[in-house]
């Protein structure tokens, strides 16, 4: 499966972007570390991970502590490696889903096919901490219908979180490389 991991992270002189290696990671503490690695003193470091056009995983660390994990869906447990290391351990669904269950009006286009379809993906199963992002200005609403969006690919997700925290060109970069 393959996947592209991109961390960013934040200090005193703003957004920086790295490529992250995953590659022989053995557990999440080892992910964490490099993590770290990328900006030992950042004060907000954050790991997108997207895998086959199909999970989003974000890894955040403040301060280089307190690891927050969020997957978009539970199955990438199963479906990889990695995954299983990334969210294999996020043993509860997220909570609060019935809040999201909201039409998307401005995603709606107007479409009466559209409108009908639900914000959450009845076939995904959303873990860990939605709202690691709520301090940056992404609700945990807000993320979970990002990712249950139709049509919306990890990489959209990612594109679309960057650009509210201000690092959108930083990883854009990285994609191009």
């Amino acid at each position: 499966m393959s996947y592209f991991a991109a961390a960013v992270v934040r200090d005193e002189g703003g957004w920086n972007a790295a490529e992250v290696n995953l590659r022989g990671a053995t557990d999440i503490d080892e992910v964490a570390d490099r993590l770290r690695d990328v900006e030992p003193d950042a004060d907000v470091s954050l790991l997108f991970v997207e895998a086959d056009d199909a999970y989003l995983v974000v890894l955040r660390l403040d301060e280089g502590e307190d690891l927050r994990v969020f997957g978009s869906d539970s199955a990438y447990a199963e479906e990889s490696r990695l995954g299983a290391l990334l969210v294999g351990d996020l043993k509860t669904s997220v909570t609060g889903l019935d809040d999201v269950d909201e039409p998307p009006s401005a995603t709606a286009g107007g479409n009466d096919e559209e409108s009908e379809q639900p914000v959450v993906d009845p076939e995904a199963d959303p873990v860990g901490d939605a709202d690691l992002l709520a301090d940056l200005g992404i609700s945990a609403q807000r993320l979970l219908k990002l990712c249950a969006h139709e049509g919306m690919l990890p990489a959209d997700v990612t594109a679309e979180v960057c650009q509210v925290l201000g690092c959108a060109d930083e990883v854009e970069e990285l994609r191009e490389v």
